[in-house]
């Protein structure tokens, strides 16, 4: 019988509590045994005990992690002020990682994260759960194949609810970089502008931002950014401009057509050949894709619980025993947060921007 892996969770009660799923996905990964529960929160912890059905329950992490030497870690915690100090502790004890997303509240800190999992050689999967989808190598596939000829541009926009601008970058933008840095490679440059009421943001507009953010500003975010690949990419949101249904998820457009993707373990991809990318105009029709092609019914369960969560779980796993990074890695969650920390950078800057970033830090301190 294949070995089974000692698997712990972090969470925090009413300070980002348990994430999306990451504390109730081990269950359903054959290969994994909860045997134990951090949360400082006394009636939380409680719950969760119960909830995860462990035994061993501890108020402080690292007594956890001392204690019961665990092998892999869920640090499920929403809020991002407590990602750096608890998978720091992780990787101090060997253990290895599936981080909630977004990474971290700065570059310095994302920094000091990759370093520590390079130096204890523990591997970091942070919870972009559209990166494990099987849709995205049928997307690989027909970008490759010249079904949307040279690809021009990518558009992604946020949630753009009460959240939308600045928080909406962070928080949200987030999936749409990452899925920007799969189709497109590394970001090379921003040119952003971040403004609240119509006008640009200044340090008087600076605040603190929910889910332990830190410096935060914007209720309106216009990003543009130069890819690896030599397209274009656009991101942007307003608050209180969401659509119903919602355009949070990512357009990729190519010379001979384009694609829509949203977000989610199986998500809704439509492909539409067309040049002018213009239905009305040309009479083109998009065609569904599914993670059996083009046009073709979809053989997955939509909408089966945890299963972006299991995908990530079951390849942390495969990258601890090949010793290889996990499909979306530690380099990919930075990466994604550079994209994000680019905007108010090159807004802080009024102009363009390099990345990687020289400043590591959260760029609104400096306004």
């Amino acid at each position: 019988m294949s070995e089974k892996y000692r698997v712990a969770v972090i969470g925090r009660t009413n300070r980002g509590n348990y994430g999306h799923g990451l504390d109730t996905v081990w269950p359903a990964v054959d290969r994994a045994e909860l045997v134990a529960v951090a949360d400082e929160d006394e009636k939380g912890l409680k719950e969760a005990t119960e909830r995860l059905g462990v035994k061993a329950g501890y108020s402080d992490y690292r007594e956890m992690l001392r204690q019961e030497r665990p092998q892999i870690v869920s640090v499920a915690p929403r809020w991002l002020d407590c990602h750096h100090d608890m998978v720091l502790a992780c990787a101090e004890y060997g253990a290895s990682i599936f981080l909630e997303k977004p990474m971290c509240r700065t570059l310095a800190e994302a920094d000091a994260m990759v370093l520590a999992c390079e130096r204890s050689h523990v591997k970091l999967a942070i919870a972009h759960q559209t990166r494990y989808s099987p849709k995205i190598q049928v997307i690989k596939d027909l970008i490759a194949g010249g079904r949307l000829g040279r690809v021009l541009e990518f558009c992604g926009r946020g949630k753009e609810d009460r959240r939308g601008g600045g928080e909406d970058l962070w928080v949200l933008g987030t999936h749409i970089f990452d899925l920007m840095r799969i189709f497109g490679g590394n970001a090379l440059w921003c040119y952003a502008r971040v403004t609240q009421d119509g006008r640009p943001v200044t340090r008087a507009d600076v605040v603190d931002g929910a889910e332990g953010i830190g410096a935060l500003a914007g209720d309106r975010v216009e990003a543009m950014y130069g890819m690896e690949n030599g397209a274009g990419a656009y991101f942007s949101s307003h608050r209180n401009a969401a659509g119903r249904p919602t355009r949070f998820g990512l357009t990729i457009r190519g010379s001979k057509g384009l694609l829509e993707t949203y977000t989610g373990s199986v998500p809704d991809v439509h492909l539409l050949e067309d040049s002018a990318w213009s239905p009305g105009r040309t009479g083109s029709k998009w065609i569904g894709v599914s993670t059996a092609g083009v046009g073709k019914p979809e053989p997955l369960e939509k909408g089966r619980a945890h299963q972006g969560n299991i995908w990530i779980c079951e390849d942390l796993i495969r990258a601890i025993e090949e010793d290889r990074d996990p499909i979306g890695s530690v380099y990919d969650a930075r990466g994604a947060t550079e994209m994000i920390v680019a905007a108010f950078e090159s807004h802080r800057q009024g102009g363009p921007v390099k990345l990687p970033l020289e400043n590591r830090e959260n760029p609104l301190l400096s306004l």
